[in-house]
């Protein structure tokens, strides 16, 4: 290694905070640091206990001007994120003192991170695999408490154990299989276990797959669509949901012209909330194009909550949007239920069968409990547990699936009576996909499509 390969970036988020870091990895990082460190009891970097920190101040050895108060941390390899020396450098957390910092270290041999490359150089030393290192982001973007819990399994290697343990026994069967075709002299078991055996592997793959569903809600959020005619309410479901003035509410049908996103969690559930333009015929343009992206975005909606106005009779309006979503998941409200109704449950429940209906009033939040619940239970009553391994990144659904396809074309051999050797080749494309989940078998192209995604200083 050469003082090129030591790399530094701020890893604490832009903008003006208490604290901020600097952090340096690589084997001149503490030779670095100590060049631009003062303390203020004389000790030297080098010196100093690994893990530990050190209170002084960062000087430009050039001109002698103190930069900023700072706490230094030295790690010292092999015990550390990367594998490697590692300085971070605590200073306040406002924008000049960290770029200060940083433009330090580059001066004195340093080089700027890359995207994840301080992940990616825990990858390379093999203090981690790619599952592991994917999930890192995944701790970072989790937006909620099951969402946390999932990612930080997954950094801690239970999805890793999972898809190596299934990936061994298929190496097992490989080997089986060429020990009976090598050596048809010698007293190799028969090969009357091994369909079961692919079954099985088959089986675990499956559960897997099945899980990614829960995943993609945990990574994403249970995209949620509020839709219905104009001046039902959907504005003001939005605000009551998110317990603040998010949307503007007027009485003017048509107020909503765009998308608005929002996420909120439900009991742990975490939900991306869809606040769309309401449908009608309009000459605004506008308001038209509004009605074109509500259209689309209900075509990815887990979830469409279509809102109706209880105290009038279904219009030409509310039928049309039935008709776009009576192939999704749907949960009708019967809102403004605070004024005489005139619309009847079993009118909805005719023309949404399965729906499931609920009377609201916004104005004194009746029925929103009962909505919460039902987003909850449509999460939580299925056969997926949350401490179940649950696949959450949808490169691993893609591995997982050419696995499962690859043993079943391995079966199909079996079953047409082909030579048993010509398993071998689907049971090894098997491996190979599985292997590209934590990196044994990933390209470089593929890993650097990866940690691209990250962060700089993560």
């Amino acid at each position: 290694m050469n003082v090129l390969d030591t790399i530094a970036a701020i890893s604490t988020p832009p903008g003006e905070g208490g604290i901020g870091i600097v952090r340096l990895s690589g084997d001149m990082s503490i030779d670095i640091a100590s060049r631009i460190f003062k303390s203020n009891t004389g000790k030297r970097l080098d010196k100093v206990k690994s893990h530990c920190m050190v209170y002084g101040h960062i000087v430009d050895p050039d001109t002698n001007l103190e930069i900023d108060e700072v706490l230094v941390s030295v790690m010292k390899a092999p015990h550390t994120y990367t594998r490697e020396d590692i300085v971070e450098i605590n200073c306040h957390g406002g924008f000049t003192p960290l770029k200060k910092i940083l433009e330090l270290c580059l001066r004195f041999g340093a080089r700027p991170a890359g995207p994840g490359e301080f992940t990616k150089r825990a990858f390379i030393n093999g203090r981690i695999d790619l599952a592991q290192a994917e999930a890192v982001m995944d701790i970072i973007r989790s937006n909620s408490d099951d969402a946390l819990k999932t990612s930080v399994a997954q950094l801690e290697g239970k999805i890793s154990r999972e898809i190596s343990d299934i990936r061994s026994n298929i190496v097992d069967l490989i080997a089986h299989i060429d020990a009976y075709v090598d050596f048809p002299e010698e007293d190799v078991e028969e090969l009357s276990d091994l369909k079961p055996d692919i079954e099985r592997s088959i089986d675990k793959i499956e559960k897997l797959i099945t899980s990614a569903s829960t995943g993609k809600i945990l990574r994403e959020g249970l995209k949620t669509v509020i839709i219905g005619k104009p001046n039902v309410g959907k504005s003001s479901l939005l605000n009551a949901l998110l317990k603040e003035e998010r949307a503007i509410v007027t009485e003017i049908p048509g107020t909503t012209r765009d998308i608005i996103e929002e996420y909120i969690n439900i009991k742990g559930v975490p939900v991306k909330l869809i606040d769309t333009a309401g449908i009608r015929d309009t000459n605004d343009i506008v308001e038209r194009i509004g009605v074109e992206k509500t259209k689309k975005f209900l075509e990815q909606a887990d979830l469409v909550i279509l809102m109706f106005d209880s105290s009038l009779n279904l219009t030409d309006e509310d039928m049309l949007i039935i008709e776009l979503v009576k192939d999704k998941k749907v949960v009708a409200l019967l809102n403004k239920s605070d004024l005489p109704s005139v619309l009847k449950i079993d009118e909805i429940e005719r023309s949404l069968p399965g729906a499931k209906v609920i009377r609201t009033s916004l104005l004194d939040g009746m029925g929103l409990d009962e909505l919460t619940d039902y987003v909850y239970g449509l999460f939580y009553n299925g056969d997926i547990r949350i401490d179940d391994p649950i696949i959450t990144n949808t490169r691993h659904l893609a591995c997982l699936k050419k696995a499962v396809d690859s043993l079943r074309s391995a079966v199909a051999t079996f079953d047409d009576g082909k030579p048993v050797d010509l398993i071998t080749v689907d049971l090894m494309a098997a491996v190979e996909a599985l292997g590209e989940i934590t990196g044994e078998t990933a390209g470089e192209e593929i890993i650097d499509r990866i940690f691209q995604n990250f962060c700089v200083g993560k």
